[in-house]
């Protein structure tokens, strides 16, 4: 696979035309690295915010894991049209598939994660897919864990840490939901990877994938707490009031988030992808401060400062590094 990688960057970056053709050919490139770079910030901070409609379908009166039903459940709706449209590529895209998928099942884990343990603990086991990113592109495509990688996964692990210390301790598996939010950060890392290097599969596919994984996960999670006396069966009068809400949510903020967080590994290391989703934390964390009244203090916004900072480190360092060498 490492072979098949450097095979087709060499046919991107040499040209029977001379040095001045591969320069024109390097300017589209460059600029679909940039729209993946902004695709992955902006899901970093659409996922901060996620927490404001499932608390509103909460509050519609489901039980937590019928709200990630919910949540997840309408988007699959509005994704389905979309299956239909691009089905041929599901005849033919074999194990190019695999990637949105992986996507899927981290997302619905990491659901699960949230909800059979401490939030604090999810997010900081989810969040060393960085390292699971990083590691993976060094294996199999060859890429170098540069110094700057390093010390923005460093940077973000210790902002996390600095974070949610004081709440959690050392973040060592101790349970299933504990087991969930780390294996979730490794299928992503994963998936992403699988994105990256298969080019067959058209990127809306791989959006829907994750969307109706996530939500068949998801409802069979909810469904299996019900059956074991963690939740109760929604009213049906509550399940319409949070479709109701879940619409122009779903429509304005949900797919093009999950569209945006599918389009960045396909252009991305994954470790980049994890760092640039970092900012789910400063998103939620700053937020949940203004509108749901939780603290926040010296600590966390030292703690956010660093996540922030890991987040746009390596990947404006990048966009820099090629504009560099073309002068």
């Amino acid at each position: 696979m490492t072979r098949m990688r450097r095979s087709r960057a060499a046919r991107r970056w040499t040209s029977p035309n001379g040095p001045h053709d591969v320069t024109r050919r390097t300017v589209p490139m460059l600029h679909h690295h940039r729209r993946a770079v902004w695709a992955g910030l902006f899901a970093g901070i659409a996922w901060g915010l996620f927490w404001i409609p499932i608390r509103l379908v909460e509050s519609a009166g489901l039980d937590a894991p019928w709200a990630m039903a919910v949540f997840t459940l309408v988007p699959m709706v509005f994704c389905l049209p979309v299956a239909w449209w691009l089905r041929r590529d599901y005849v033919t895209g074999g194990r190019g598939l695999i990637g949105g998928i992986l996507g899927g099942v981290a997302f619905a884990l990491y659901s699960a994660s949230l909800l059979y343990t401490d939030v604090v603990r999810a997010v900081l086991l989810f969040y060393l897919m960085p390292i699971w990113g990083f590691l993976l592109g060094w294996a199999i495509l060859g890429d170098r864990i540069t110094k700057l990688r390093w010390l923005a996964i460093a940077l973000g692990i210790i902002g996390l840490y600095v974070i949610f210390a004081g709440d959690t301790g050392l973040p060592l598996p101790r349970n299933i939901g504990d087991w969930c939010g780390l294996i979730s950060g490794m299928f992503w890392a994963v998936g992403c990877l699988l994105i990256l290097v298969d080019e067959r599969v058209d990127p809306r596919i791989h959006a829907v994938n994750f969307f109706v994984v996530g939500a068949i996960i998801s409802l069979g999670a909810a469904v299996l707490a019900n059956a074991n006396g963690l939740s109760v069966t929604p009213d049906w009068e509550a399940v319409q009031t949070s479709v109701l809400w879940m619409i122009p949510i779903t429509l304005l903020l949900v797919l093009p988030a999950g569209f945006a967080s599918i389009y960045a590994p396909t252009k991305l290391n994954p470790g980049v992808v994890g760092l640039l989703f970092m900012l789910e934390i400063v998103v939620a964390t700053i937020t949940a401060a203004i509108w749901a009244g939780e603290p926040i203090g010296l600590r966390e916004y030292a703690g956010l400062a660093l996540v922030l900072s890991a987040g746009v480190l390596e990947p404006f360092g990048a966009l820099l590094r090629p504009r560099a060498s073309a002068v």
